[in-house]
């Protein structure tokens, strides 16, 4: 990236955060992220690209379109001329001031000497590669929020399962005599095709259990972030949060605005930051919400390290009575992925029976493989 242009996006960085939209320096990366990721070629995907970094209530889009309209408002940006074969580009020599580029003012201020001004160069990957390796209890509040900006963009799909109801298919494994019967009205009704369905899939329900306790509070923050992110890749999403006892969030979590919602989480939560008795709060669950929440095959997920003060025969059988009403049960604790873990906790002890898969949740690598694991569950046992 040129120094002209990376003025520019400290500029419109700078302009957008005066205006009021919540930018800083991990911003700069992910625009210039961006500019590698669609080029400069058309105008509209680098605002679009612009937009969707930038801009995360509808009030803000004014504000941003303003800004890129006073910055790039001169269409489309070109590029310079495609070196001929055997010449070998100079990419050095590749000025952005020949581009269809504004060189920007400063709008509140005297301009600024390029001389004087000092870029870091930009790579937004190698940002997330570093990130992704921190333990989510190490970081600064800066690389704390970088890190929900990264968890909002992973991409990913649950596994599917089967529900009840059949869809018309061709290569169906059991014949459809509905849509065969009414093929027989019409021209082709001399000659019976048979048609043929297939179960329909549906995305399977997925149910979360968090500890919010004192060891706890940062994971779980950072994980009910991520929750936040991936609700709307999935089924339907049942979120509690225990730590003293079990309370539900679903509704609060369903905030569009990640702040808020989690705002709202901490309001509703009278126990944040408390002991942990993991047992009562999976009795709390079994008698007030099993029975309402885990139909159609639920994953149960419960993200706690296992320091349990309650008495661990309970946790061991209210587990045993949580796995019969799951599809699959995952655990997530966060030390699990530390040298030489054991899980000999004496709450870990007593659930470990009764838990299909034991996985850490310490930083962005783990919630990765969470992620993997969700697309690659079985439609049946």
């Amino acid at each position: 990236m040129s120094t002209t242009f990376a003025v520019n996006l400290v500029h419109f960085v700078r302009h957008l955060r005066d205006r009021g939209l919540r930018v800083g320096p991990a911003t700069l990366q992910e625009l210039a992220a961006a500019i590698d990721a669609v080029g400069l070629a058309q105008r509209g995907d680098v605002k679009a690209a612009f937009g969707a970094i930038v801009v995360a209530r509808p009030t803000e889009r004014p504000i941003f379109d303003d800004a890129f309209e006073s910055f790039f408002g001169r269409g489309l940006l070109r590029l310079p001329p495609i070196p001929e074969e055997g010449d070998e580009p100079d990419v050095a020599a590749v000025d952005l001031r020949q581009l269809s580029v504004p060189i920007l003012a400063d709008t509140d201020g005297p301009g600024i000497d390029l001389e004087d001004l000092e870029v870091p160069e930009v790579r937004g990957a190698s940002a997330e590669e570093r990130l992704s390796h921190r333990d989510f209890r190490d970081l600064t509040p800066e690389e704390a929020e970088e890190v929900r900006r990264i968890m909002s963009r992973i991409v990913w799909r649950p596994a599917a399962a089967q529900s009840r109801r059949w869809a018309p298919s061709r290569h169906g494994i059991r014949p459809d005599m509905r849509r065969t019967m009414r093929n027989l009205v019409g021209p082709g009704g001399d000659m019976m095709r048979l048609a043929m369905a297939e179960r329909k899939p549906r995305r399977r329900p997925l149910v979360v259990l968090a500890d919010v306790s004192g060891s706890m509070e940062r994971y779980a923050e950072m994980f009910l972030h991520f929750l936040h992110a991936a609700q709307g890749r999935l089924g339907r999403l049942e979120t509690f949060v225990f730590s003293t006892h079990l309370s539900r969030i679903t509704r609060e979590l369903r905030h569009r605005i990640p702040d808020d919602a989690l705002r709202q989480v901490g309001e509703a939560v009278d126990d944040w930051s408390g002991g942990t008795r993991i047992g009562a709060a999976v009795e709390q669950f079994n008698s007030v919400w099993g029975r309402r929440v885990t139909r159609g095959g639920a994953i149960g997920l419960i993200i706690s390290d296992g320091w349990d003060t309650g008495d661990p025969q309970l946790l061991g059988a209210e587990m045993a009575k949580f796995a019969r009403s799951m599809y699959r049960v995952i655990w997530l604790n966060p030390l699990a992925g530390r040298a030489n873990y054991a899980p000999e906790t004496r709450g870990m002890q007593a659930a470990l029976p009764h838990i299909d898969d034991l996985l850490s949740a310490a930083n962005i690598l783990d919630l990765r493989e969470v992620v993997r694991l969700l697309e690659s569950v079985p439609p049946r046992r």
